[in-house]
């Protein structure tokens, strides 16, 4: 297999909830061609069913991809020094630089689209670099690697449920099964549970509360 012409697409799913990891996957293709026939779009567009659908299918149909994937943990710790914008671009570009490619379309998460797609390409050895908001609805590639990544996410979440034996929910600060999870295992346990990203403002205000806060008045 020669790369000589490979282009990459690199996309995350995670990067917003409160618990659970984030998942960066780059897609690497010589072609985009086979995937368009795939009708891959935007992983948020798609019903789970779907996406697990197009999972396999992409699978079968792209030359490689790479999954770089940082717990909730390790997202506290890298939080400590880096902002969430750096912590994605560096995830980004150690998954697009495990193949020689011609060409990297990222799904930008920076307000400014050639500043992350000069930082991306100044950490891939000057690689060109098209860094585009909901890059992940305009080429293929992208979408490819946004499916990839969420239905990985998604396993992982449900992995986590099942540690807990219990549906926490999406991870997300909105989802309110998630929000209620955490907040009745601070209330018995006086700390956060295991795969909660302690660094984010929701989960800091509940464990504010709890310290201030005695556990029989809750």
């Amino acid at each position: 297999m020669t790369y000589s012409f490979m282009m990459c697409g690199v996309d995350e799913a995670g990067r917003g909830p409160v618990m659970g990891p984030l998942v960066v996957c780059a897609v690497f293709v010589e072609g985009d061609a086979a995937l368009k026939d795939l009708g891959v779009k935007d992983s948020k567009k798609l019903t789970p069913k779907a996406r697990e659908k197009l999972y396999d299918r992409i699978i079968e149909t792209i030359d490689d991809y790479h999954l770089e994937i940082a717990s909730a943990a390790e997202i506290d710790e890298m939080m400590a020094t880096k902002s969430l914008n750096t912590i994605e671009l560096e995830m980004f570009a150690r998954s697009v630089s495990k193949r020689p490619v011609s060409s990297i379309y990222a799904d930008c998460p920076d307000v400014n689209e050639s500043r992350f797609s000069s930082q991306l390409s100044s950490l891939t050895g000057g690689e060109y670099v098209i860094g585009k908001h909901k890059a992940d609805d305009t080429y293929p590639v992208v979408s490819a690697a946004s499916i990839l990544a969420k239905v990985t996410r998604d396993r992982m979440i449900d992995d986590i449920a099942d540690r807990f034996g219990m549906d926490i929910g999406s991870g997300y600060p909105s989802d309110r099964k998630t929000m209620g999870f955490i907040e009745n295992w601070i209330r018995k346990n006086g700390s956060s549970p295991p795969d909660v990203r302690n660094s984010w403002e929701p989960v800091k205000k509940l464990l504010m509360v709890s310290k201030n806060t005695r556990i029989t008045d809750w």
